[in-house]
């Protein structure tokens, strides 16, 4: 509900006639020149908060893997062959139907995410009667694909590297290992490293919210005798409510200020780099994860969510296409200027017609379980009456 909140206000302010004041505030700069820390509000939004966003999303994923619903290899393997999928597919429509535009080379790789705090918020409000075995999976889709989306901005955003910079982050990342593995808890050393790391991963040219992903992989995440619970499973409960309630909503805040007017809206269906991350986004994600769930059942590499079943998988995968977070990113470093803008738009369009749909279908598929839950007990009391 905070980020609904934060992107109506950003729609709002950036559609008002107080825009100036948004694109002001946006475009605003500070921080320490001499560090190359200069950044735009904007720019710290997303290099900075999204930062923590990462790092407690890979605490989550971290914790599934090793000691969670994951450490099986078969349910392992679903939501990740779910994710590649959910990535190659959306990144092939978007080519498809931009093919031959200007910045498509780059543009492609924004339908390629989805939102975790979104889609999570999402099941949670329509899917009471599903199994919890599908949460974890959405979880584990949505955070691979956002990792295969950090390492696709890697790769395609980063133009220079620091060696220097990237080896001071190497060392710095392996000092907080240790100091993990020598069960060291105070914060007073692991503050400074982190913000060492994340500093030396933005001077290095690689795009900063991977600091944060580094450091949760390396985050211890079982519990030793002598403790109440592991140093990962602290760091969620400490950060959780300062990365859904505000560093996530703050980045929206600042991303999400695009133009939603008539002849803009009309725009995005003649413009085919921003019809193809919408038909990305809503058709592509579900296609994708669909398909290659199946398939992975299919040769018996993977097996299904406990309790659910292909049905379960598509209405799961239609909030696949609720891209927002990590699309608005990818929007703001694949494009520049009118082009970003439409991107932009599409991703938020996109985003509301696959919550909407996604919406509809979860609703459906929680009453029939709770349907055939119902008619279980039903059958369980009819078994109890004739053996009295």
């Amino acid at each position: 509900m905070i980020l609904l909140a934060a992107t109506a206000v950003a729609l709002v302010w950036a559609n008002s006639p107080a825009s100036g004041a948004y694109e002001a505030l946006r475009d605003f700069h500070l921080g320490p020149e001499s560090l190359h820390l200069s950044l735009s509000v904007g720019d710290w939004a997303k290099d900075g908060l999204l930062a923590i966003f990462f790092f407690v999303a890979g605490l989550e994923l971290k914790r599934e893997l090793v000691v969670g619903e994951l450490n099986n290899l078969k349910a392992a393997i679903l939501p990740v062959v779910a994710a590649v999928g959910g990535m190659v597919v959306p990144a092939l429509v978007a080519v498809a139907v931009g093919w031959g535009e200007p910045g498509v080379e780059r543009a492609w790789a924004i339908p390629v995410a989805t939102d975790i705090a979104f889609a999570l918020g999402v099941l949670a409000l329509t899917a009471s009667g599903l199994p919890s075995s599908l949460r974890v999976f959405l979880l584990s889709l949505a955070v691979v694909d956002d990792l295969g989306a950090i390492i696709i901005i890697a790769v395609l955003f980063t133009a220079t590297l620091n060696l220097v910079a990237a080896a001071a982050a190497v060392v710095l990342l392996a000092l907080y290992a240790f100091l993990q593995h020598k069960r060291v808890t105070t914060p007073w050393l692991y503050v400074p490293i982190a913000i060492g790391v994340w500093v030396a991963v933005h001077e290095a040219g690689i795009h900063a919210t991977i600091a944060g992903v580094a450091l949760a992989l390396l985050t211890r995440v079982r519990r030793d005798p002598d403790e109440d619970e592991a140093p990962a499973l602290r760091l969620e409960h400490r950060l959780q409510p300062w990365s859904a309630g505000a560093a996530v909503p703050l980045f929206a805040l600042f991303a999400a200020g695009v133009p939603v007017n008539g002849e803009a809206l009309g725009a995005l269906f003649s413009d085919r780099l921003a019809l193809g991350v919408m038909l990305g986004l809503v058709v592509g994600k579900v296609v994708g994860i669909v398909g290659a769930s199946a398939l992975a059942v299919l040769f018996k590499a993977a097996v299904w969510p406990k309790g659910a079943g292909p049905r379960d998988i598509v209405a799961v995968a239609m909030l696949g296409g609720v891209g927002f977070t990590v699309s608005l990113l990818i929007a703001d470093l694949a494009l520049a200027g009118e082009a970003a803008e439409q991107a932009k738009a599409a991703v938020l369009l996109a985003s509301l017609v696959a919550s909407l749909l996604a919406a509809v279908l979860l609703v459906r598929r929680s009453r029939a379980h709770q349907r055939a839950d119902s008619d279980d007990q039903a059958d369980d009391q009819a078994d109890d009456q004739a053996e009295s």
